[in-house]
């Protein structure tokens, strides 16, 4: 079985003190969620005091992104090895948004995914259709071209000690929801691709996941947990979202 995991990725919000009420919020009220793994994916540059906060809790620091270089002359890069040093125990690796903003492309992402778990972190796998894809019915046919590259990189066994995140492109941010029926699918089509070795990857839906949506989605049978964008942002909200997976 894998385990609930529920993923709060703050992207380019919250001022210092924003990020350390916020944090001491969850912090305070842990035990409402046990049983639940929490990971939080602040800002980079609050990563150091949001660490400081959760020193002693069971609640994981994330990064929203990494480079898939060690080292060198990367010019406003962060690396692997920073982000464990500074406290980190995941980081996102090809979310929607590096994709189609940055123009990060599968290779790229798989380098990440490689590079991330080189250094001891999990990777959680990002992945999903854009609207377009979705009307043409290339849904599944892209969701699992996205994940055969990181596959092909660096083997099944490695490829599902990670964690997946299927995030319909068209439902970031938008206000829109995939249907539970709809996330299912593509998350039952993904735990088939894995096979046997995927039995205990952590599989979870990203797209406008509120309280009021995330029963739903988190009653199907292979959803483990969600990747939460601005619904994060709120104590209470996000630890409804939390509450509901307990």
């Amino acid at each position: 079985m894998a385990k609930p995991l529920i993923a709060g990725n703050w992207k380019m919000h919250g001022t210092v003190a924003q990020a350390r009420s916020l944090t001491r919020q969850l912090v305070e009220n842990e035990q409402s969620f046990a049983g639940v793994q929490m990971a939080i994916f602040p800002p980079t540059l609050h990563l150091g005091l949001v660490a400081a906060e959760l020193s002693g809790s069971s609640i994981a620091l994330g990064a929203q992104n990494m480079s898939e270089h060690r080292s060198g002359a990367f010019t406003g890069e962060i690396s692997a090895d920073m982000l464990k040093e500074v406290g980190c125990s995941y980081t996102l690796v090809g979310h929607s948004e590096r994709r189609t903003l940055f123009g990060e492309v599968d290779r790229t992402v798989a380098d990440k995914f490689e590079a991330a778990q080189k250094t001891g972190l999990v990777p959680i796998l990002c992945v999903g259709e854009t609207l377009r894809q979705r009307q043409q019915g290339l849904t599944l046919a892209v969701v699992a071209e996205q994940i055969n590259v990181v596959k092909e990189k660096v083997g099944i066994e490695s490829l599902c000690r990670g964690v997946i995140a299927y995030e319909p492109v068209w439902a970031i941010g938008t206000g829109e929801v995939a249907s539970p029926e709809q996330a299912q699918l593509v998350h039952r089509a993904i735990r088939e691709l894995l096979g046997s070795s995927g039995i205990g990857t952590s599989l979870l839906y990203g797209g406008s996941v509120k309280a009021s949506n995330a029963a739903e989605l988190f009653a199907q049978r292979d959803i483990d947990g969600g990747l939460v964008g601005g619904a994060s942002l709120e104590a209470d909200e996000f630890l409804k979202i939390a509450q509901l997976m307990t």
